[in-house]
């Protein structure tokens, strides 16, 4: 943990220091990084690390303020639409009637919510060329059509006159020539913060269910992880060994090397990010919906993220009651705080590496008194330590009845008897649908982009990945 918060320490001087690295030369970065990280490295106490919050360990957002929950996103649309016509609602641009997806994308977002959602202290409407809304929705319309192409070469298609399709969804003008600079989208990119990107996946939550694909709230949600390496030179600038850990400075400074799941076509370790995201499951279709994602360096566990996760859907109103996830996030005591603060149950795989306790059944988990009882015991409920146990001999049929205390209590453990024991009616299911979990993840880097994804920067790769996301819903809503 010292070698993270060295990490740490280093990327920040650097940023406050050269607030141009970018821009550096790769050697002249080199030099700085091996000078920083030497400093850091010999003023760094050991337990310093102890008293850095989470969020500013791994670079994602502390603070939930700003955020507009999903109850009130509904009043926030009706006070920003009423009594003003929208000029784009007017009529349907002729040049998205042959594109039936845009055509439907284009009806179902207003710009004035849009541009509400975007704004900050001092915007000036009247010296822009370009709105806020047309930034966001020149960013979904790469993420729908171009996801591959570079910022670039996106930047000069839309630019082109020509490019009528385009235009229309983005809501350009047709016959004045306004140009598009990748660098102008950069700046709207790096320019937005946290609480503006969950805010506009939140409005897009908001149409969903207010188109009916979503019958209700999200009360079953699972969690996972994806990589998203960076294509930035992945060879550290400097390194120093602190232990049996390395302090690895890259490029782009808030990447970090990771280890990859088993491919056969990849290497096991990447430089770069781990996508965290929150997928609503539809138990009855097994459809799922990538709802809100934080992105992170590569090098930490999954399960710190799983509390952050829940406090900006508690944020975001959500309404999950039951979180589905891999043997990654069994943490007994994180998930009981989990449930405790948040309300919601954390059921995850079976953990193989914990031993199964004494006079229990591995394959159907059913639990017996001792060595010689017979007859399984029944689930009565949580206790404050664990899960309770009665003798289901209402007969007295046992032999050893008049001897036996008939009630066993079982400690909370990460395999078969979490929050939710594996008795209990229901479980394996919540864990089976956890399987259609890799679907928005696939479209996530394979359609929307991702796997090619070259930004360089932690801000950067968020508000991507947040474009990608609501690309997704809005695809699933039309």
């Amino acid at each position: 943990m010292q070698a993270k918060d060295i990490k740490r320490l280093v990327r920040k001087q650097l940023k406050q220091r050269i607030p141009n690295w970018r821009r550096l030369p790769r050697k002249q970065k080199k030099a700085l990084a091996k000078e920083v990280l030497a400093e850091v490295a010999v003023g760094s106490l050991p337990a310093d690390w102890k008293l850095v919050p989470m969020s500013e360990l791994t670079g994602t957002p502390w603070s939930l303020g700003g955020i507009i929950s999903l109850n009130k996103m509904g009043t926030f649309v009706e006070n920003k639409t009423r009594g003003i016509m929208s000029l784009s609602k007017v009529q349907t641009p002729k040049h998205l009637k042959g594109d039936e997806e845009l055509r439907e994308i284009d009806a179902m977002l207003d710009d004035r919510v849009l541009n509400a959602l975007l704004s900050y202290d001092g915007y000036t409407p009247t010296k822009r060329s370009m709105f806020p809304s047309q930034c966001f929705r020149a960013e979904i319309l790469k993420a729908l059509r171009y996801p591959e192409w570079s910022y670039r070469k996106y930047c000069k298609l839309i630019s082109d006159l020509k490019s009528k399709t385009e235009r229309s969804f983005i809501h350009l003008s047709l016959c004045a020539k306004v140009q598009v600079d990748h660098t102008y989208l950069s700046q709207f990119r790096s320019g937005l913060t946290f609480s503006q990107m969950v805010n506009l996946s939140i409005y897009v939550i908001y149409l969903m269910l207010q188109s009916g694909k979503a019958k209700d709230l999200f009360p079953i949600c699972g969690v996972d992880s994806t990589e998203i390496p960076t294509y930035a030179n992945s060879k550290p600038l400097a390194t120093l060994k602190i232990g049996e850990k390395k302090v690895r400075i890259y490029s782009d400074l808030d990447a970090d090397c990771g280890r990859r799941r088993k491919k056969r076509d990849k290497s096991e370790y990447f430089v770069g990010y781990r996508l965290h995201t929150i997928v609503a499951i539809d138990p009855e279709t097994h459809q799922t919906y990538p709802l809100i994602s934080l992105t992170a360096p590569a090098n930490h566990h999954d399960n710190l993220f799983l509390p952050q996760l829940m406090a900006l859907s508690k944020a975001m109103g959500l309404g999950i009651k039951v979180i589905t996830a891999d043997e990654a996030y069994a943490d007994v005591e994180q998930n009981e705080s989990i449930q405790q603060e948040y309300g919601v149950r954390v059921i995850t795989t079976p953990d193989g590496h914990v031993k199964v306790p004494d006079h229990v059944d591995e394959k159907d988990a059913a639990v017996y008194m001792n060595g010689s009882c017979e007859i399984p015991m029944v689930y009565m409920g949580r206790t404050e330590t664990g899960h309770e146990f009665k003798c289901a001999d209402e007969e007295h049929v046992c032999p050893l009845s008049c001897s036996c205390s008939k009630y066993r209590e079982i400690a909370l453990d990460a395999r078969l008897f979490g929050q939710i024991p594996d008795q209990v009616k229901g479980v394996e299911d919540v864990r089976d649908i956890r399987k259609h979990m890799e679907r928005p993840f696939n479209l996530l880097k394979n359609r929307e982009g991702l796997v090619h994804l070259k930004i360089a920067s932690q801000q950067g790769v968020m508000a991507v990945t947040t474009f990608a996301q609501i690309a997704i819903l809005l695809l699933e809503i039309g």
